[in-house]
């Protein structure tokens, strides 16, 4: 039998406004660049630059006049027109840069296009007498090539794609002859399965020489030896000394692991990184500026204003003319809360890196990293009475120019330890002496991690083995078995 009842939930949900700001924060100077890019063409209430140049940037309005910004919400169920065509209800929605003048950077930066991978080495099978059916099954093999050169798949699975798909049936033998095609297009190495098989194919294409030859003896009848550097094992099998064992593994350590890698010229374009934040040091202080490209200026199109001028002054207002009006107040509202979160974006991204340089002060003056002190999200939210999750966003995807080269911001954040004086110090400041410790060691008598807590703790860091070896991953060093050399 069915009840009925009744219940009271509080609930704590985020406005539209708020998820959009959330967003905003998150995105690099690049990314955000394309999101203004994409308003500006989504909303044509929404225009960029002042009345005199809208491709210009104008950065020399005063702090005051940034706070003075309007932040009104508009009601688009309920507008007075008369109200919202008047002066005093119009502000001026502009949100500028305060610290930078207008041709400090290049806006724009332009890019060469080119060929893909993929059509790459589709322009070279070209080159090849095939039958219609052998091109669409090359064709087939090429497009399961990744961007790091390797067919990821069983072949198995390919055959069942192409009898699917293309309607194709053929065998696994005349699959694996067509790999071998695709497999001697440039750059060597692409088309293999596996590493194993990408190393012999490129190693193949050299010329013939004892190196070459022990090379690829090691690689296709012990390559699980040479990966985990039983380098004995080697010798032992070979029958080799030591100096042909280098020759060998030398010809291996020249080798591309990743083919499609090396391709240049493609439509994608590498990322290049634009700080967020510049740091420079004037006499002696720190000052923090903002990036221009994250403040453009912003202001509502005089058009809708005429749009709305022109249905106030008409007297016949036809069904059509106010279904336009409509549209005209949620383009406006949508205007207006974009560039409020633009304001708010820029206030939030300079409230956490003051606060970061603060706290991190002796470290931007010297840039010496021993200088760099614990810090932890929450401490930077309690500062500037921000939520833990509002300095995460900014922390992880912002970068800041120093005088000592570009860095990530959540590079500065590290977790406590205690020094044997009782001291608190950075896990940062451990990490690279324990990289500089890897660093110096004797390559053929590699230091386990017994050995490098022990080390460590001469130096006055007293860290337990299984910590070293957190320590060790995480900056991507193997261990020690792995890093020993001939």
């Amino acid at each position: 039998m069915l009840k009925q009842s009744l219940n009271f939930k509080l609930l704590q949900k985020l406005s539209p406004q708020q998820i959009q700001l959330m967003k905003m924060i998150q995105l690099p100077t690049q990314e955000f660049e394309q999101r203004l890019k994409q308003e500006l063409e989504e909303n044509p209430a929404l225009e960029s630059g002042n009345d005199d140049d809208d491709d210009e940037y104008n950065d020399s309005q005063s702090e005051d006049d940034y706070n003075e910004t309007g932040n009104e919400n508009i009601d688009t169920d309920d507008i007075n027109i008369d109200e919202y065509l008047s002066d005093d209800e119009i502000p001026n929605y502009k949100t500028q840069a305060n610290n930078y003048s207008a041709d400090d950077e290049d806006k724009h930066i332009p890019y060469a296009s080119g060929t893909s991978f993929t059509q790459h080495l589709k322009t070279q099978i070209n080159t090849y007498r095939l039958t219609e059916e052998e091109e669409i099954i090359t064709d087939f093999l090429i497009g399961s090539i990744d961007d790091s050169g390797y067919i990821r798949r069983d072949l198995i699975d390919v055959l069942d794609d192409l009898a699917f798909t293309q309607n194709i049936f053929t065998t696994q033998e005349e699959l694996e002859r067509l790999l071998k095609l695709v497999q001697q297009l440039d750059p060597a190495g692409v088309g293999a399965r596996d590493l194993k098989e990408c190393l012999i194919i490129q190693l193949k294409r050299k010329n013939e020489k004892p190196s070459i030859t022990l090379a690829i003896n090691i690689l296709e009848q012990s390559f699980d030896h040479f990966v985990k550097k039983h380098y004995d094992k080697l010798l032992q099998k070979f029958h080799i000394s030591e100096d042909q064992l280098k020759e060998g593994i030398l010809q291996i350590e020249k080798l591309n692991p990743k083919p499609g890698g090396s391709f240049v010229g493609g439509n994608k374009i590498a990322e290049q990184i634009v700080p967020d934040f510049t740091v420079r040091i004037i006499e002696g202080e720190l000052e923090l500026t903002l990036n221009s490209r994250n403040a453009p200026e912003l202001h509502i199109s005089n058009e809708y204003n005429n749009l709305l001028k022109g249905y106030k002054d008409s007297t016949d207002k036809s069904k059509s003319q106010k279904e336009a009006v409509q549209f005209i107040k949620q383009k406006l509202d949508s205007a207006k809360w974009f560039i409020d979160a633009i304001k708010q974006r820029q206030q939030t991204l300079f409230l956490n890196m003051n606060a970061i340089i603060q706290h991190q002060k002796e470290y931007f003056l010297t840039g010496d990293e021993r200088k760099l002190k614990p810090m932890i999200l929450k401490d930077i939210a309690d500062v500037i009475n921000m939520d833990v999750s509002t300095v995460s966003r900014v922390a992880n995807s912002k970068y800041v120019s120093t005088p000592y080269g570009t860095k990530l911001i959540k590079e500065f954040f590290s977790e406590s330890m205690k020094n044997d004086q009782g001291e608190d110090v950075s896990t940062r400041e451990i990490k690279n002496i324990l990289e500089t410790v890897i660093n110096e060691e004797n390559k053929k008598k590699p230091l386990t991690d017994d050995k490098l807590a022990s080390i460590l703790k001469e130096k006055g860091y007293p860290i337990a083995r299984r910590t070293i070896a957190k320590y060790r991953e995480q900056l991507d060093i193997p261990v020690a078995r792995l890093r020993k050399e001939m």
